[in-house]
């Protein structure tokens, strides 16, 4: 096949997920991001929970059943680790902020960290909550 026959190869217009390839830095990305979103979602179960204590003890226990229950309790456990994830990745963010931690090892190495930090920490929270009767 010569040159001329060959089709023109066209790229994309801008880059895409299906271009670049995955990696845990990419992920660790979007993990961020998600997990700010997810703590503004904390924020508004935290508002409720002030709005319920408030309104008195009929009002306090509604809210404290739904969030014993097993959906609640979910929503706390993903709460729980999107607080821990953000705050380990905000730690990383802090040293790449100073200049440091930028070659590929280093970087792939702390969002393992990140990620270990984060499941480590929340299940260290929970087990405590069950150990003390908090669950």
């Amino acid at each position: 096949m010569t040159d001329a026959a060959r089709p023109a190869r066209q790229p994309p217009l801008s880059p895409h997920v299906q271009v670049w390839r995955w990696h845990i830095t990419m992920l660790s990305s979007i993990l961020h991001r998600v997990t700010g979103g997810a703590l503004y979602g904390g924020a508004l179960i935290l508002a409720i929970w002030a709005i319920c204590l408030g309104a008195g003890p009929e009002a306090y226990m509604s809210f404290m059943t739904i969030l014993g229950s097993i959906p609640g309790k979910v929503v706390m456990f993903g709460l729980t680790l999107a607080v821990f994830y953000h705050l380990g990745n905000g730690v990383r963010h802090l040293v790449w902020d100073a200049g440091h931690g930028f070659d590929v090892k280093t970087a792939n190495l702390t969002s393992v960290a990140t990620l270990a930090f984060a499941l480590a920490a929340t299940l260290a929270i929970w087990v405590i909550a069950a150990m003390t009767g908090a669950l």
